[in-house]
């Protein structure tokens, strides 16, 4: 099964081959675990967010184009799911009680010299709007106007929420090293 292609694994999901669907899902499945863990609150939503995925890709297999863009399609597929769940569970209100922050920019070597490990942590901390825009924008590549309409808010808030995502990654990379240096001057 390993040598499948993926046209031909996608031809025998289409033909509803449990085999093929399993292939597919194991081929597939720990990488977009890593999207919808970016975007989820935990881990068990993380992996609802990848059943719910892949059961809207295997239902939708028959709209797919070409198989050479397979993995992008799944990507784009796990991405609307996480924005769906998103939607369902705050019903567009983020209410953080950050709104104090500054929408002032923060320079992109603010976070030079951090683990990825350490800032995926960081950027898994954040508020459910902050974090959704983070990921769209700053690690899927969308625009304000995409992330807009995805989402169903102004260009205005994604910009809003994005300054606040990274004012906040700023605060949090300010206080690990504060603590780091603590740590390093007490030995």
């Amino acid at each position: 099964m390993s040598e499948l292609s993926e046209r031909e694994l996608v031809q025998g999901c289409l033909r509803e081959d449990p085999r093929c669907q399993e292939h597919l899902y194991a081929r597939f499945s720990r990488r977009m675990y890593a999207v919808c863990l970016r975007y989820a609150r935990h881990e068990l939503e993380a992996q609802d967010m990848l059943q719910e995925g892949f059961i809207r890709v295997f239902d939708k297999l028959k709209d797919l184009r070409s198989e050479a863009a397979l993995e992008g399609w799944i990507r784009r597929i796990m991405v609307h799911t996480a924005i769906n769940h998103y939607r369902r569970a705050y019903n567009q209100k983020e209410r953080s009680g950050l709104d104090r922050l500054s929408d002032a920019s923060v320079p992109s070597a603010a976070m030079d010299g951090l683990g990825e490990q350490e800032l995926m942590a960081m950027i898994a901390s954040l508020p459910p709007g902050y974090r959704m825009v983070f990921n769209l924008y700053a690690i899927e590549g969308y625009d304000h106007a995409e992330i807009a309409e995805m989402l169903g808010c102004g260009e205005s808030t994604s910009r809003s929420q994005l300054a606040k995502a990274r004012r906040m990654l700023q605060m949090k990379l300010n206080e690990t090293r504060i603590h780091a240096d603590a740590g390093r001057s007490s030995h």
